[in-house]
């Protein structure tokens, strides 16, 4: 997994855990489900570059 790949992945993952936590703090659905799209957007990022690390080896 490259190191860009990986940062990415964290990135949106912890912006959108941010963004859903506080969308749901102000009682914003749609904000939050924006927000855990993003998250799993990231989830699913990292896992395809764990995939393709293990491919490699």
């Amino acid at each position: 997994m490259s190191a860009g790949e990986k940062a990415k992945a964290k990135a949106e993952q912890v912006a959108g855990m941010a963004v859903r936590k506080a969308a749901h703090a102000v009682h914003k659905d749609t904000l939050a489900a924006k927000g855990a799209a993003l998250e799993a957007r990231g989830k699913m990022r990292g896992a395809k570059e764990r995939t393709k690390g293990s491919f490699k080896h």
